[in-house]
Formats: C-alpha cells, structure tokens, sequence
C-alpha cells in the first residue's frame, strides 16, 4: 500500500472510533413514546389541540432517536448533519398551516 493510501487508512479508522449505540436502550425509548401516542390520541378529555401538538413533539422526538442513532447522524460530520436538518423548516411550515386548517 502506498503512503497516501495507508495515510487514509489510518484516517479512515480513526474518524469511526465510538461508543457503539445502545440500540435496545434507544428501541425501548421508542417503544414507550408510541405507546405514549397512542395513549395521547386516545384520552378523549384533552382539547384537541393539546392531543395534536403532543403527537406532533413526541413524531419529532422519535424522528431524532432514529435519526441520530439508527441511521448514525450522532457519529457524523456537523455538515451531514445540517443536510439532514434543513428541510425541517419548510416542515414546520407544512405542519403549522395544516394544523390551522382543522383545528
């Protein structure tokens, strides 16, 4: 191998060195949220406002947790990161004018 080729190598090697996610840990804390959910949506004396901004926090929270553990955001470069999060205004956009017209 040449030394640019074991140079990238050893940089390669090095870039990946981290703590191995807890993946029954992160399993469990998505387990729990949807049953959450499922509880939210069906506990009737809330308004129904309260009951879609919970479902809406608890989406997003589950979203981040697959995100950032399942498909390893946590361990990557904060450039990969920021190509993952920017649509998320535009959604946020979507959700907001989708919530004024049913609620």
């Amino acid at each position: 191998m040449s030394e640019a080729g074991e140079h990238t190598a050893s940089v390669a090697s090095s870039d990946h060195e981290h703590e191995a996610p807890k993946y029954m840990l992160i399993w469990l804390y998505l387990f729990v949220l949807t049953v959450a959910e499922v509880g939210v949506a069906l506990f009737d004396i809330l308004p129904k406002w309260v009951i879609v901004v919970s479902l809406l926090v608890m989406a997003v929270w589950k979203a981040v947790l697959v995100a950032m553990y399942y498909m390893h955001l946590k361990y990557e470069p904060s450039r990969l990161r920021l190509v993952a999060v920017a649509p998320l205004p535009a959604v946020a956009i979507m959700i907001i004018v989708i919530m004024m017209e049913y609620v």
